[in-house]
């Protein structure tokens, strides 16, 4: 009872919060609803509770061991296919404008809440990266569809409600781990923190998680060196130039989730997202830079860009126009990335 307590009173927003809605990016065009068919998949029913690990056998996290990220693809499995599942459903819904696509997207979340997913005990830091991805993903989801009709009473009520008590226990993960200049409150996963966060607040209306998640794009676009590279991401060995992308993913949309509410964030630091944007879509031509850097031949792409890669590259390149990085967009197959809450605005 007193978790349930909790979660209704972090997710009610604070009085001075209501003078000024927090907008997402997917509020400039509203869908009309079609009787577009849509295939929804079975609910799971999944426990509060993730236990998984880290799924590398070095200490740069370089090198995936093959038994480990077995274990790890059947452990987190689960809770990423919920994720996919209302990626899928709303990203249809976004582009078809299927009733029942949404309504599904939303049974999925209402059940996810009701059962109080993610809200458990983390069994590791992975698990809570995972959670993060995950949670981060969903509340995504849901600023794509908040705006529907189709959303009941219960709905608006229960999923931002539980949205945020996920969150608030990456925050606190977090914090502590600021404490004790852990490397995970410096590199991308606390960015990645930040798009989680933020989007919950902005779900919420919660000033005090958006203003979180604007944090951790400041302290990271802080580190980007005059070159455009991330130290702590050229750390990575054979994955510098894979990690550097999936730190710029989150720091993306972090910087646009600020320009909707009225914060310049592209412009900290003497635009330095630019830099790290240029440098990191580079890699994907032409490696040699962080090889060089990083001492060790880069795990360069096999193929077009993924939407893990390049999908944050179309609200980049609506900012800052830039054909080499448009080019590399149209290649990509698709643009709808689980973990960003599948495709991009615009």
């Amino acid at each position: 009872m007193r978790a349930s307590i909790l979660a209704v009173v972090l997710w009610v927003p604070l009085a001075a919060d209501a003078a000024a809605q927090l907008r997402s990016p997917w509020e400039a065009k509203h869908e009309k609803l079609t009787n577009v068919a849509y295939a929804c998949p079975t609910v799971d029913h999944l426990s509060p509770e993730l236990t998984t690990d880290r799924f590398y056998s070095d200490s740069k996290s370089s090198i995936i061991d093959p038994e480990k990220w077995k274990a790890y693809v059947a452990s987190a499995g689960p809770i990423k296919t919920l994720g996919q599942q209302i990626v899928d459903a709303v990203d249809a819904y976004r582009t078809t404008g299927s009733r029942s696509a949404a309504e599904c997207a939303l049974q999925h979340m209402q059940a996810a809440a009701k059962d109080r997913v993610l809200t458990g005990k983390m069994s590791s830091n992975q698990a809570y990266y995972v959670q993060g991805w995950v949670i981060g993903a969903i509340a995504i989801s849901y600023l794509k569809v908040r705006d529907s009709i189709l959303v009941s009473p219960d709905q608006k009520h229960d999923i931002p409600a539980w949205i945020v008590e996920v969150v608030q226990q990456t925050m606190n993960y977090y914090d502590s781990r600021r404490q004790k200049e852990s490397g995970d409150s410096q590199n991308n996963h606390l960015y990645w923190a930040g798009v989680e966060v933020s989007a919950a607040g902005i779900v919420a209306n919660n000033r005090k998680l958006f203003d979180w998640g604007m944090d951790t794009y400041r302290e990271g676009v802080a580190k980007v060196e005059p070159d455009g590279s991330l130290p702590l991401e050229m750390k990575r060995g054979q994955r510098a130039l894979h990690y550097h992308l999936f730190a710029v993913s989150p720091l993306v949309y972090l910087a646009e989730f600020g320009e909707d509410n009225g914060l310049n964030l592209y412009a900290e630091h003497h635009y330095a997202i630019k830099k790290l944007a240029v440098l990191s879509t580079q890699g994907l031509i032409d490696n040699s830079f962080f090889a060089k850097a990083a001492g060790i031949a880069q795990d360069a792409p096999n193929g077009p860009p993924t939407a893990e890669e390049i999908s944050w590259a179309k609200i980049y390149v609506a900012r800052f126009p830039d054909p080499v990085i448009s080019k590399l967009l149209a290649q990509a197959p698709s643009l709808s990335y689980m973990y960003l809450g599948g495709l991009p605005p615009g």
